[in-house]
């Protein structure tokens, strides 16, 4: 396994893009802890305030409330920096279905600025959220990163289009890039609100307050859930690895395993009940399908893994207890 020297992190510069969401308040978290100057660019559409409570005052940490849709604030936020891990986007495949131009105005749009931004300011490496939903109608399992379908929704575009983009910034412009195609990621600070909230937060928040989640569908579809600390590793690994052949190119980030919305449902109730014994009598109740949804996903971690030396240390149901203290806390 490849060795990242964690005190490569000390005084270095990063911008987080989307820092005040719950993967980018993690990462601006982490990166503090381990002696880095980060700044955080977000303008709380979908971050929250309360995601940096435990580090706004850090003297290492600036906070820049501004748009990834202005090049001004882009370039403001990325400058004097050594890095950007770009995670502001609009998440969500029904989000995009409801309204595809706003999700087209950030994700493409807002990451051509920061592309452009970066390239300006001659960063050394632009690592940048790409998505699972990329592999679109591919049956193929597991997803391998060569071989992707066509996209199933507006939002799938656009993250492919980011992947477009970041190869032709490195062709043209010589800036490096690695592209990171979360699978389902959760874990602290994941926001259970909202109509595009994504599962297991909103399914936690839901049993605690005695509400029978509903699952779309049958149960049967799966997915690769990816605990938040694989996904730092795989952000810092990206940021510092010193392979040549590692770089400019796009990688999957999951855990590498499978599991259906009725087993993580069921593994949610269980580890709940013991937090509260009338979690056992909440009922599982099951909707239609979902328009734009994959049935299956399943990640092929191999050229991570090979690469990058990604060596994720969480399943699903060592994350599900690692977090669940969190959740109970705060989604109470």
């Amino acid at each position: 396994m490849t060795h990242i020297d964690l005190g490569k992190l000390k005084n270095a510069r990063i911008l987080v893009t989307g820092g005040a969401g719950f993967i980018g308040s993690n990462l601006c978290e982490y990166l503090l802890q381990h002696g880095a100057v980060v700044h955080c660019l977000d303008n709380f559409t979908t971050g929250h305030k309360k995601n940096l409570s435990t580090i706004i005052d850090h003297p290492n940490f600036t906070l820049f409330t501004g748009d990834i849709r202005n090049l001004d604030d882009c370039k403001r936020a990325v400058a004097s920096m050594d890095y950007v891990l770009h995670q502001a986007a609009l998440g969500s495949v029904p989000r995009s279905i409801n309204d595809p131009i706003t999700t087209n105005d950030v994700n493409v749009g807002g990451f051509l600025n920061m592309l452009t931004a970066a390239r300006d300011e001659k960063v050394k490496r632009f690592v940048y959220a790409a998505s699972s939903s990329t592999y679109g109608d591919s049956k193929i399992l597991p997803k391998e990163e060569a071989i992707i379908g066509k996209p199933l929704s507006p939002y799938a575009i656009t993250k492919y289009v980011n992947e477009l983009y970041a190869d032709v910034f490195y062709k043209v412009y010589g800036l490096d890039t690695i592209g990171l195609r979360y699978f389902n990621v959760f874990g602290r600070r994941q926001d259970p609100n909202g109509a595009y909230a994504a599962v297991i937060p909103k399914f936690i928040k839901q049993f605690i307050d005695h509400e029978s989640p509903v699952i779309n569908g049958d149960g049967s579809f799966s997915r690769d859930f990816t605990y938040i600390d694989n996904v730092i590793e795989m952000n810092v690994k990206s940021m510092l690895t010193t392979n040549s052949e590692a770089l400019n190119t796009v990688y999957n980030v999951a855990y590498g395993e499978r599991t259906t919305l009725k087993e993580l449902t069921e593994l949610l109730k269980n580890t709940l009940t013991q937090y509260d014994t009338a979690i056992h009598d909440v009922s599982i109740t099951y909707g239609p399908e979902r328009v734009g949804d994959v049935p299956h996903s399943l990640a092929s971690i191999h050229k991570a893994v090979s690469l990058v030396g990604y060596d994720p240390k969480y399943d699903l149901a060592k994350g599900i207890d690692e977090a669940m203290s969190w959740y109970w806390e705060h989604l109470k």
